[in-house]
């Protein structure tokens, strides 16, 4: 499984944290940036890139970090077919997948640490979606996206 991953200026330290955990796990890992925490950067531009790459199906599932979560979800969201979700612990994050079918998973550096991001990301990656009654809401989700211009 191919994982994106993005982040900002403020996150940059708990994306790799999560990128060499993922590695470990056998994950394959892209890294959309930026690279250091050195420079300011718009954490939307990293939302978007990362979105735009599991929407296209380059990367299977994404990862974004920025200082609450928040604000590059908003942005990945913005992409038809993503269902990104902010989780600070590990229960929202495994029926968020199971109920949801969430397909990028976002955290804030300045809420959780290392730690816990990786409780809440084997909670994420280890739960399957139930499809069923879920498929149907799921469905409404995308027929919202399609009634404002998606394809």
């Amino acid at each position: 499984m191919k994982i994106a991953l993005g982040c900002d200026h403020v996150s940059t330290d708990l994306k790799y944290i999560l990128m060499d955990y993922l590695k470990e796990k056998g994950f394959e890992c892209v890294d959309f940036g930026p690279y250091t925490s050195e420079e300011r950067v718009n954490y939307p531009d990293y939302g978007l890139k990362v979105a735009e790459a599991v929407a296209s199906g380059e990367c299977d599932k994404g990862v974004l970090v920025c200082g609450t979560g928040v604000g590059i979800s908003l942005a990945a969201n913005k992409v038809p077919g993503i269902r990104a979700v902010v989780c600070s612990e590990p229960y929202t994050a495994k029926l968020s997948k199971e109920h949801n079918n969430t397909n990028i998973l976002a955290m804030g550096a300045r809420v959780i640490g290392p730690e816990l991001a990786k409780m809440i990301l084997d909670a994420w990656l280890e739960a399957e979606f139930e499809g069923g009654r879920h498929q149907v809401r799921v469905d409404l989700i995308t027929a919202i996206e399609k009634k404002y211009g998606a394809k």
